[in-house]
């Protein structure tokens, strides 16, 4: 199951909740909630929703008998699932309007701020997909300022540039319903090298180089914290993302306890070197793994113990420096078919100032942008998310500091009806800690972006519940299952859910549901979550008045 990369498990846990289990607890949730529904009726609301339910929303309309039945409805199932501890120990943010007529149905704490986690997510990909449109594609080019000769000697360097074309590996696209894989992990480089080759280049005297000035160097964001940067999660963010800037660490256990536990790096890399205390322990001993990179280090720790004849545990670590990395793959290469290098491999990170052109070897076109928006909404990947805001921010020029880079949206958002300050921005992916943003911000960008030419990529891109991305394996038996389309969320002691959601009876919703300053167990959050998505659903569940013809209405 795909979970949310802004916060991931520092290793596979050894066992998953059993089905049966979770079958219990969802009904359980729907239960309560409902009881407290049929017995509560309008009679009376908890103290958190009488906080908003009595002050009027910005541009509130008078709401019908009916509205207001289907809000205290609402509201008595989330102070039924959001009251009891541990939900109640954190804050709640929750806002819901219908999508065609903007009616704002039920709000909670709607104007306040909260850290998103990967709901950002939603800002980026619509910023991308309104700027660059869902047809644009990135080009990554080799280049050189030398010639061939006849005897196919390249007098020079040979340059990988890249542009931000966050898929240069080996992915199968377009996405459908979970991750699929084509190949080895560098096979887009493997196909620069074949293309050189195939120009008759037999030699390269000068060095081969991994070129990323075509984004100013700035390979964490404000708000990462070091402890991602050693996981997939927070790789560093380059204009070159070779196989996510990752490589795979592998140990395998041995045949018996005490016996050496064998360690691979794939592909080999020249960012760090791998010290292996790890030892094979016996089958019945649980693992206990332990891993360390200090910033900036070149030696990665792993230490602990594997059970014997145990499955092989495969780490995915961040590489530091990705276009020294992709420099190092490139230059095997081109080594390992046939190609002499007579130089090193090396990164250039500021354009070179020459009074000339230089001469494309070769040239790899990315897959449309509205198939790199659905792998990104789906999984939550984020690294590829700060590639999008980076290149929306490049058609103008290239910034100076990251404060610059992070008022590219500020134009956008203004269009899409988000008040000012609604919206604090740290990075693109909702992995900094210092994103801040509202429901009705949330809601806001939502419903402009249903009217949008590009609306119809962008609802494809989120995630279905029960049914793929980060939303796979939960709301499944329920109401909500394959109606909700939304963006999960999560970092640290964080959970949120925007998007969409359908009724039973057609009616479309747009919502928002934040929480932040969550201490209890990882699933409680989203527990309360379904609980809330189920609710919605059954409580705002009327017949619509006949929709426009002309407003897109993806199904």
């Amino acid at each position: 199951m795909p979970f949310d990369y802004t916060f991931r498990g520092r290793f596979t846990r050894e066992k998953t909740m059993k089905i049966e289990k979770m079958r219990r607890r969802w009904a359980a949730v729907i239960l309560v909630s409902a009881m407290v529904a049929f017995t509560s009726g309008i009679a009376q609301l908890g103290a958190q929703s009488k906080t908003k339910a009595d002050t009027a929303p910005r541009g509130a309309k008078k709401k019908s008998a009916a509205s207001k039945k289907a809000m205290a409805k609402f509201g008595a199932r989330a102070d039924a699932l959001l009251g009891p501890a541990p939900a109640s120990k954190g804050e709640w943010g929750l806002l819901i309007a219908d999508a065609e007529s903007g009616e704002i149905l039920y709000e909670q704490n709607a104007d306040k701020y909260f850290v998103p986690a990967s709901n950002m997510k939603l800002f980026s990909t619509a910023l991308a997909l309104a700027k660059l449109g869902p047809d644009f594609r990135f080009r990554t080019t080799l280049e050189t300022w030398g010639a061939i000769s006849s005897e196919g000697v390249l007098s020079g360097d040979v340059a990988l540039v890249g542009r931000g074309d966050p898929n240069l590996s080996n992915r199968r696209f377009p996405y459908q319903l979970k991750e699929e894989f084509d190949g080895p992990p560098e096979k887009v480089l493997a196909e620069l090298a074949d293309a050189l080759v195939a120009k008759g280049v037999k030699e390269i005297s000068g060095d081969v180089i991994g070129d990323d000035s075509y984004f100013p160097r700035e390979r964490y964001p404000n708000g990462w914290e070091i402890d991602d940067m050693v996981w997939e999660y927070g790789a560093a963010v380059s204009s070159i993302v070779v196989e996510d800037n990752t490589v795979a660490l592998t140990l395998t256990p041995g045949e018996i306890a005490g016996s050496p536990v064998r360690a691979m790096v794939s592909p080999a890399t020249p960012d760090f070197a791998v010290q292996n205390d790890v030892i094979t322990s016996a089958a019945e001993v649980k693992s206990d793994l332990t891993l360390r990179r200090e910033p900036g280090a070149s030696l990665v720790v792993v230490k602990g113990t594997l059970p014997a004849k145990s499955t092989p545990r495969k780490l995915v670590l961040a590489i530091e420096e990705p276009a020294q990395h992709a420099a190092a793959t490139l230059k095997r290469l081109f080594e390992e078919r046939g190609i002499k290098v007579g130089g090193a491999a090396r990164a250039r990170h500021e354009q070179a100032e020459v009074p000339e052109d230089p001469t494309v070897l070769a040239e790899h076109v990315s897959v449309p942008l509205g198939d790199s928006v659905k792998l990104v909404n789906k999984i939550s990947q984020n690294l590829h998310t700060e590639m999008l805001l980076r290149t929306v921010a490049r058609q103008s020029g290239v910034w100076t500091t990251p404060d610059d880079l992070m008022r590219t949206p500020a134009d956008f958002y203004a269009a899409a009806g988000i008040a000012p300050g609604d919206v604090i921005q740290t990075d693109a992916s909702g992995l900094s800690r210092h994103d801040l943003v509202t429901p009705r911000a949330i809601v806001a960008l939502l419903a402009f972006a249903q009217k949008q030419t590009w609306f119809v990529p962008y609802y494809e891109s989120l995630p279905v519940a029960g049914v793929d991305g980060t939303l796979e394996e939960r709301m499944k038996n329920t109401p909500a299952a394959g109606r909700v389309h939304a963006k999960t969320g999560s970092v640290e002691h964080v959970r949120t859910l925007s998007g969409f959601a359908e009724t039973l009876g057609g009616r479309r919703l747009i919502f928002s549901f934040l929480s932040n300053n969550q201490g209890g167990k990882n699933h409680e959050a989203a527990d309360a979550l379904t609980g809330l998505c189920v609710a919605m659903i059954e409580e705002f569940n009327v017949t619509p008045k006949k929709r426009d013809s002309k407003q897109k209405q993806p199904r």
